[in-house]
């Protein structure tokens, strides 16, 4: 059975995404340290240092799902100052123009 929410408005929903997305990063780092930390007691155990090579590859899929939540999510500072610029690019009708 599936759980409908309905929002008063789109600064709900907005916050009901954002909370939720950063909640899954949380989840995903907590079980990033816990199976890495049994990774490398595995490792130090056998006497041969493997355990490094799933941590690097592992870190750099939670680096990139923290930029995602973080800096690239709708919402956040980042996007929201590059909309803005874009905004006013278009209003000022310098619809081709490189902002840069």
């Amino acid at each position: 059975m599936t759980k409908t929410v309905h929002y008063a408005n789109d600064l709900d929903r907005l916050a009901h995404q954002r909370a939720r997305r950063k909640m899954g990063w949380y989840i995903h780092a907590f079980v990033f340290i816990t199976v890495n930390i049994g990774l490398a007691v595995l490792s130090a155990l056998s006497g041969r240092y493997w355990a490094i090579f799933p941590a690097f590859g592992w870190g750099l899929g939670l680096l990139i799902h923290g930029l995602v939540v973080f800096v690239f999510m709708p919402g956040n500072g980042l996007r929201e100052r590059m909309v803005q610029r874009e905004r006013e690019a278009l209003q000022k009708g310098r619809i081709g123009a490189d902002p840069w």
